[in-house]
């Protein structure tokens, strides 16, 4: 009989909330426990959540502490700090790291065997946190990455060439923040290059126009969080697309943080890259034919990234 598959959240806020409510609607998840140092916060959430059971699949939802994170194939952590008035980011980073240092360090020691699944910004250099605090394989620890940006980035982009956003292969790569990489290079509608598109009442393909889009990409959480104070939903929904290609061993090609071990020249950083996630977690690093452009880019998008890991002493 095959062992129930637990999900465990650490940190029951918006981000922790919404993907506890995804995954009780996707029935991904026998059981699912909520975590958070604000014990009622959690207490609260598990209550609302339970109660939309009868509506859904059958899952347990409860909230729990560390010990529960045993057993569980996947333990997402969305914990951390808020940005004071007039913190700078590397301020916030530094709360951030001791925060997770707690965290992580409970979960690989009741769990390691388990994958760990980092959702705190910034992700990148908290996923390289993650992996040497927990002392845990690289490809059991890995980050949301750009895989919101780059559902944005299709997104943007159906839109624009009028097509369902599925139909369309672009990516964003490197950092999750400002030195984020769009891949132009490769980008296509069934395999064929934008440039290529012609007849039929495609639009053209302006480098204004898809400069435009990269930026509302780059800069669409800002834009949200002016308006709504926060962004949840689609990061949510992007939890538990990776969730389900590790409790379905899908092999899915998936734009995560992780440890990179040459790619390009580089090492000793988590950035973004298409990535195959299946059961084990990080299971390969695709390595794409990028122009020079692009590689210039990611190059330095890594250098930032490696400088903010360097003033950390990690």
């Amino acid at each position: 009989m095959n062992e129930p598959v637990r999900i465990a959240i650490v940190g029951a806020g918006n981000v922790g909330a919404t993907f506890a409510y995804s995954l009780v609607l996707s029935g991904l998840a026998s059981e699912i426990v909520l975590i958070d140092a604000d014990q009622a916060r959690a207490e609260g959430q598990a209550m609302d959540l339970d109660h939309a059971v009868p509506f859904n699949q059958a899952v347990r939802v409860w909230a729990g502490t560390y010990d529960d994170c045993k057993g569980a194939l996947v333990t997402m952590v969305s914990a951390g700090a808020s940005q004071r008035p007039g913190e700078g980011r590397m301020d916030l980073l530094r709360r951030n790291i001791a925060v997770l240092r707690n965290v992580v360090g409970e979960i690989a020691m009741v769990n390691p065997e388990g994958i760990i699944l980092v959702a705190t910004n910034p992700v990148d250099v908290l996923t390289y946190a993650a992996h040497k605090i927990s002392g845990l394989s690289r490809r059991r620890v890995f980050g949301s990455g750009t895989i919101l940006d780059t559902a944005r980035f299709r997104t943007l982009l159906a839109n624009y060439f009028d097509v369902d956003p599925r139909s369309l292969h672009a990516h964003i790569i490197g950092e999750h923040g400002d030195s984020e990489v769009p891949v132009w290079s490769l980008a296509n509608i069934a395999g064929v290059r934008f440039a290529d598109l012609a007849g039929e009442g495609w639009p053209k393909v302006e480098a204004r126009a898809m400069e435009e889009i990269f930026l509302k990409t780059r800069d669409a959480a800002s834009h949200i969080i002016e308006r709504k104070g926060a962004t949840y939903y689609a990061v949510a929904s992007g939890l538990l697309r990776i969730v389900e290609a590790v409790v379905r061993d899908q092999s899915t090609v998936l734009s995560v943080s992780s440890l990179l071990t040459g790619q390009y020249g580089l090492s000793d950083v988590c950035l973004s890259l298409p990535t195959v996630i299946n059961r084990r977690g990080v299971a390969r690093v695709l390595q794409l034919n990028l122009d020079e452009n692009e590689i210039e880019k990611l190059t330095r998008s890594a250098k930032i990234l490696s400088a903010s890991i360097a003033e950390l002493g990690l």
